[in-house]
Formats: C-alpha cells, structure tokens, sequence
C-alpha cells in the first residue's frame, strides 16, 4: 500500500531582499519569508480537502532545518531602479470542506499590491468555480464575479498574501516572494 502525502496544514509568508547578486536577493527575500533553512519543492495549485491554516510561526515550528517542504512559490527579482516587483499567492476556498480549494501566484512588474492581491484572488476563485460547472464572463469585473460564487454558496473565503518591492535606487538585485507552504501530517 503507497503511503499518502497529503498536507493537514498550510502557512503563508512574504519576503523581501536586495543584494549585488541575483540569486542572493531570492536568498534574503527567502530569509525574511522563514523558509530559506528548508529545500523548497515547487507543486501545483491545490489546497487538500480538510486542510487547516495555520499562523506563520506554528507553521515554522512544525518544520525542520534541511526538511525537503512543498510550497506554491511566487517570486519576481530586478535591477531596475525604481521598477515595482510583485509577488503574491491566492487562495479559494469552497464551502464543502471536503472538497479541495485552489491556490494560485503571480509574480510580474508594476502591479501594486492591492493590484496583485485582487488578481490572485481571482485567479483562484475562478480556478475553483469553473471547477463546479460556474461559466463565466471574463468581462465582469472581480467583485461581480464574487457574488456569483457567493450566491450559488460555491467559494466561502478568499485569501491574498503579497509583496511589492520597488527595484533598489542603486541599481542592486532586488527580489520578493509569497509562499504557501504544505506541511503534512
């Protein structure tokens, strides 16, 4: 019989960092996330049926330094100077909990974090809707779309995490990230 890896838990976290070099931005912007001490796997889009979220530093607590941990990861780095980075993570929940959510991200330039924050909502409760046989027209607006999948009872939360970060002045790799991270039993 194959053992299930199925997450019981998820956090969110957001990060920021600036550095000379590329990759170390992502490094600091992964320390100031928490989730620079673990091997971060990449998955797709799904929040597990009777998953719990939990509060950043319960979740931290759980895991262990070098831990191989799976996370839905949004990113975005520049060296532009001013050019305004965003990443963020969306969550939509339906109302049977027994029923999986979808997570989404988006990273890009020149969103704000409101902006950002609206979109991967979105994007997540779309995701979820069209799941449930909801068509939609893609020419109505956010908030319209939201009392659709209310009034059907399809999505009873939506969560965004985000974070901006406006390309170091003097020209250093600037980098951001927004993680949900799974945490099994």
């Amino acid at each position: 019989m194959r053992e299930q890896l199925v997450p019981r838990e998820m956090f969110f976290t957001k990060g920021t960092g600036k550095h000379r070099n590329n990759l170390q931005s992502f490094e600091e912007a992964l320390r100031d996330a928490g989730i620079a001490g673990f091997n971060l796997v990449r998955v797709s889009s799904i929040f597990p049926p009777h998953c719990k979220i939990v509060p950043r530093q319960k979740g931290l607590s759980r895991l262990r330094p070098g831990e191989i941990v799976f996370c839905v990861l949004a990113e975005c780095r520049t060296n532009e100077p001013n050019r305004l980075a965003c990443a963020g993570i969306g969550l939509a929940l339906p109302a049977d909990k027994s029923m999986h959510g979808y997570i989404s991200e988006h990273h890009g330039f020149g969103m704000t974090q409101k902006a950002c924050g609206d979109y991967v909502e979105d994007m997540a409760a779309t995701m979820l809707a069209t799941t449930q046989g909801i068509d939609l027209d893609p020419n109505y607006d956010y908030n319209e779309r939201k009392q659709i999948y209310r009034a059907q009872g399809l999505v009873v939360k939506t969560k965004a995490v985000v974070q901006t970060n406006e390309g170091d002045k003097n020209g250093l790799w600037t980098a951001c990230v927004a993680a949900a991270v799974l945490i099994p039993d």
